[in-house]
C-alpha cells in the first residue's frame, strides 16, 4: 500500500515539475517577444518624430518665400501646432499604442496640409509673376524688368523645389515577411525556416505626384549590412545602387499596394534586417525588422 501511495505521489511531482519547466519557458518566449515589439515600436515613433522635425524646417524655409501676411501668419499657427505634436509625440511612450496611432494620422494630416501650401504659394507666385511683367511693359524700363525677372526666376526655382517635395511619393505600413516552400506566411517569423521573403507596403495618395508607370527599387540589407541583392542597380545622389527587388507599377495619384518578394538563395542570419523602398531617385520609406534564428 505504501508503495502505491509513493508511486502516485513521485508521478504528480513529476507532473508539477513539467508544468512548472513549460510555463517558465513559455513566460521566457513571451518576454522575448513583448521586448521585440517594443523595440521595433521605438524605432517606428523615432521616424514619425523624424518627419514631424522636418516638416517643422520646412514651413520655416516657406515663410522666407513669401512677403503675404495673412499667408505667413496661416504658415506660422501649421507650424507651432506640428512643433506642438512633435512635442506630444515626444511625450508618449512608444508602448502606448492607441496614442502613436492617433499622432501618426495626425502626421498625415500635416503633410496633407503642407502639401496645399505648396501648391498656394506656388500659384500666387505665378500670379505675382505675371502682374510684374505687365507692370514692366508699361513702364517700358529695360533694365528694371531684367531685374524683376531674374528676381522671379530665383524665385520660382526655390518654389519649384518644394513643389518637388510635395509631389515626392512617400511608402507607408512597410512589412517584411517570412514564407516557407509553399509561399506560406510562417506562424514563427524565424529565419531558420525563411525559404523566401515578402515585402509589402501602400504608396500614400498624392494629387501632386504625375500619373504614370513607376520603377520601384527595394533594398534588403541583412544584420551585418551587407545587401541581399540580385534585383539590379538603380540611379540615386548621382551613383548607382544595387537593390534586392525591382517592379513596375502604375501610379494613378490614388493609394497603391505593392507586393515584392526576395528568394532566399543563402542562409540568413538572425538579427536586424533594414527595409528601403526608392522611387524616383528618392527614398520614399524605411523601416527595421528583428527576427530570431
Amino acid at each position: 500500500m505504501n508503495k502505491k501511495i509513493f508511486t502516485l505521489l513521485a508521478i504528480l511531482i513529476a507532473a508539477l515539475v513539467a508544468g512548472l519547466v513549460y510555463l517558465f519557458l513559455s513566460l521566457q518566449q513571451q518576454k522575448q517577444e513583448n521586448l521585440d515589439m517594443q523595440e521595433l515600436a521605438a524605432l517606428d515613433k523615432q521616424e514619425m518624430e523624424n518627419e514631424y522635425e522636418r516638416f517643422t524646417l520646412q514651413y520655416s524655409e516657406m515663410k522666407t518665400q513669401i512677403n503675404n501676411d495673412s499667408i505667413v501668419a496661416q504658415l506660422t499657427r501649421e507650424q507651432l501646432r506640428t512643433q506642438q505634436l512633435l512635442e506630444e509625440l515626444r511625450q508618449v511612450k512608444a508602448t502606448d499604442a492607441r496614442e502613436i496611432a492617433r499622432l501618426k494620422k495626425e502626421l498625415a494630416t500635416v503633410r496633407a496640409v503642407l502639401r496645399d501650401y505648396v501648391m498656394q504659394i506656388d500659384s500666387l507666385n505665378r500670379l505675382n509673376e505675371n502682374l510684374k511683367r505687365e507692370n514692366t511693359r508699361v513702364n517700358a524700363e529695360l533694365q528694371e524688368r531684367n531685374t524683376q525677372i531674374a528676381g522671379l526666376s530665383s524665385e520660382k526655382a526655390s518654389l519649384s523645389e518644394k513643389v518637388a517635395i510635395a509631389a515626392q511619393l512617400d511608402a507607408t505600413g512597410i512589412q517584411l515577411l517570412l514564407l516557407d516552400k509553399k509561399d506560406r506566411v510562417l506562424k514563427k517569423q524565424r529565419v531558420k525556416d525563411c525559404m523566401k521573403m515578402q515585402v509589402n507596403f501602400t504608396i500614400t495618395r498624392n494629387v501632386t505626384a504625375s500619373n504614370g508607370n513607376r520603377d520601384i527599387y527595394v533594398r534588403i540589407q541583412n544584420p551585418g549590412g551587407n545587401l541581399l541583392g540580385g534585383g539590379g542597380t538603380f540611379s540615386y545622389e548621382n551613383r548607382q545602387l544595387e537593390c534586392s527587388m525591382k517592379k513596375v507599377i502604375e501610379y494613378t495619384g490614388e493609394e497603391t499596394p505593392v507586393t515584392l518578394y526576395w528568394p532566399v538563395t543563402q542562409p540568413l542570419e538572425a538579427g536586424q534586417y533594414r527595409v528601403s523602398i526608392f522611387a524616383d531617385g528618392n527614398m520614399i520609406g524605411s523601416r527595421t525588422f528583428n527576427y530570431e534564428k
